[in-house]
């Protein structure tokens, strides 16, 4: 593991105003915390317009479409808690699903409230067509990467999701 001591704060700060009234701060293109989430909201909202657009679902649907391709079963809480995103988001993503016919859930604990979510034949369906679109944008995004780039990129974000995990701990 890398020191974080040996991170300068000056590596990501820039100088901005006049000379009486400059100011320091973060560098847009110099920190990656601000790359990341400029990169994260263009990317979510591109891909928002074109499923919108060609599937009539959002960015967050398709996200439950993975999950639940990958982890059938799940709860809101677990896919929540797997994606990083607030409960609230979750529900009402699924319950857009479930009026278009693509997910359906199932009662298996005494709290009624807690449902376990799978997707329909046509939701499994939609999901495998949305791949296909979602690998073709993918290999543009990161066109002029090497596989070994890709990876070494994955390990990266992996590490980083690691350390806001243990951030979020300490909070």
């Amino acid at each position: 593991m890398v020191e974080t001591d040996l991170l300068s704060d000056e590596m990501f700060l820039v100088t901005v105003g006049e000379q009486e009234d400059e100011h320091r701060t973060l560098g847009f293109s110099r920190t990656p915390t601000v790359l990341l989430t400029f990169a994260a909201n263009r990317f979510t909202r591109s891909a928002a317009r074109l499923y919108q657009r060609r599937f009539g679902i959002g960015a967050m649907d398709w996200r439950m479409l993975v999950m639940l391709t990958r982890a059938p079963g799940s709860s809101v809480a677990q896919a929540s808690k797997t994606i990083g995103i607030d409960k609230g988001a979750v529900s009402r993503s699924l319950a857009r699903l479930e009026d278009k016919g693509l997910v359906q859930a199932e009662c298996n604990a005494p709290d009624e409230r807690r449902r376990d979510w799978t997707l329909t034949r046509q939701g499994q369906a939609l999901h495998d067509e949305i791949l296909q679109v979602a690998l073709s944008r993918q290999k543009q995004l990161l066109d002029g990467f090497s596989p070994d780039e890709v990876t070494a990129f994955n390990d990266y974000l992996k590490r980083f999701l690691a350390n806001l995990d243990q951030l979020n701990t300490a909070e």
